[in-house]
């Protein structure tokens, strides 16, 4: 690993609050923040990188970025280890006045870069993001797992910290979240929240999830199953009669089967797809596609729930005819839908076009043959009697208390560096 890789834990003060606030007074819209030598500070709005002219920043040098991550780092011991060690490092920042962000800062070409993912200064609430009416069954559960998954950026953090506040709003239970780092802060409402963070509070999800089992937890949110130690836990916990929660990077609900599955050794497939079969109760796969009007972006929900069906399929594996994903189709009566039913739906009601829906579709070409009556014009009526009526949920922008505003005189550079 190269020298510069290596941050000070013990940076002077300096002042990055001023670069952020300049950024975020675009627009109330803005996802992330992207800070990379040769380039200006970019923001990512509605999924589109685009440059903040701030002056003396025109063009970051390898300094400003080195400045940047240092200012973030702070004294965060392990981010600064992990960034030596591994060449990345995932840290939490807060700006006052502002907001908290996710912060990953990697090496590359042997220079810092930094990306920054605003988080709202509250949980999303259930309200907020019209969910479908059938994922509000997981806040009666009392056991199993329950998966959200779908590609980076695609709302699964929002989509568990809305359930999760639903239950601490309507359930007097204990909550133990376990995330990497900690993203949307919960408050105490009917339910009591302990909020772990990898690295600070424990040394991995595997052994915070054995300890949860010790601490009387009635739901347990992982902030990611990444290996097979915390994949095992986590169904031991759903099987001795704790709800847990977690997310997968995987495109939809079959794949994250087949993940699951493949992270065990062969002679292992039998007793884990029986496992798995028993334990999870929904899994809810989520992609963020832009709206035809351009305000925004508009997420597509697939959802697989545990049936008599969807578990025989697990537990033996898929055939012909006997598809996860022919029982989502057909399973719109107990709540099932698939990503191709949603993208027609929306498609249909004119919020997305018909060329991103066949960007984002699981089986274009079957979403082709499902839309080959419409003509752009066809009414709500039309909508098809099996598709699930349920508002498009929306991710919810940030909002951001007022700052001051950037102080003048000097370069940017001495800016950050006072």
């Amino acid at each position: 690993m190269p020298a510069s890789a290596s941050v000070s834990p013990n940076p002077a003060p300096l002042n990055l609050v001023a670069v952020l606030q300049r950024m975020l007074t675009v627009s109330d819209k803005v996802s992330d923040l992207i800070f990379s030598p040769g380039r200006p500070p970019q923001i990512e709005l509605v999924g589109k990188l685009q440059g903040v002219a701030i002056p003396g920043l025109e063009k970051l040098t390898p300094a400003h970025t080195a400045a940047i991550a240092k200012v973030i780092i702070g004294s965060h011991a392990q981010a600064v280890e992990a960034l030596t060690t591994n060449g990345s490092a995932d840290v939490s920042f807060s700006a006052p006045g502002l907001c908290r962000f996710r912060v990953n800062i990697f090496m590359q070409r042997g220079t810092h870069a930094i990306v920054m993912r605003v988080i709202p200064p509250s949980a999303p609430q259930w309200k907020d993001l019209h969910l479908p009416l059938q994922l509000k069954q997981i806040a009666e559960l009392k056991n199993g797992i329950v998966l959200v998954t779908g590609p980076t950026g695609s709302g699964k953090s929002s989509t568990l910290a809305a359930v999760i506040d639903l239950i601490n709003e309507i359930k007097h239970y204990h909550i133990v979240t376990i995330e990497d780092p900690i993203e949307f802060l919960h408050q105490h409402k009917n339910s009591t929240i302990h909020q772990r963070e990898l690295h600070s509070d424990t040394p991995s999800f595997a052994l915070a999830l054995r300890a949860a089992l010790r601490q009387a937890p009635k739901v347990i949110l992982v902030g990611e199953m990444r290996d097979r130690e915390t994949i095992e836990v986590a169904l031991e916990a759903a099987e001795t009669g704790h709800l847990v929660m977690s997310t997968l990077h995987t495109i939809d609900a079959a794949k994250t089967v087949d993940r699951i599955i493949g992270v065990f050794p062969k002679n292992e497939e039998k007793a884990i797809r029986t496992r798995l079969a028993q334990s999870f109760r929904f899994i809810v796969s989520q992609r963020l596609l832009p709206r035809s009007d351009g305000k925004g972006r508009v997420a597509a929900i697939e959802i697989l729930k545990s049936t008599s069906r969807t578990r025989e399929y697990i537990e033996n594996g898929e055939s012909d005819g006997k598809s996860l994903t022919d029982a989502m189709d057909q399973g719109d009566m107990e709540g099932m839908q698939t990503f191709d039913g949603v993208l027609e739906r929306l498609v249909r009601e004119g919020t997305i076009s018909r060329e991103d829906a066949m960007s984002y579709a699981s089986n274009a070409n079957n979403l082709n043959l499902r839309l080959a009556d419409y003509d752009g014009t066809l009414p709500d009526a039309a909508l098809p009697p099996t598709s699930v009526q349920t508002p498009p949920p929306v991710i919810p922008s940030p909002v951001r208390p007022p700052s001051p505003a950037p102080p003048s005189g000097g370069s940017m550079l001495d800016m950050i560096e006072r």
